[in-house]
């Protein structure tokens, strides 16, 4: 069996998987994590970025090879 983590993937696979991360971030937690940004004057973005990275290591990786 074949153990990789998100370091391990190609540079365009990792764009793509932050994006989609922080698209479900934003969708579950949106409003929480705006709410929190405003109320503690912090960068959203930032935030979202950070949030994105960590639910990336919420994901299970399967490759077909």
């Amino acid at each position: 069996m074949i153990y990789l983590n998100f370091t391990d993937l190609n540079e365009e696979t990792q764009e793509r998987l932050i994006a989609n991360s922080k698209e479900e971030v934003k969708e579950k937690y949106g409003k929480d994590i705006m709410d929190y940004a405003t109320k503690h004057n912090t960068n959203l973005d930032k935030m979202l970025d950070e949030e994105a990275l960590r639910n990336l290591y919420s994901y299970k990786y399967i490759f077909n090879i």
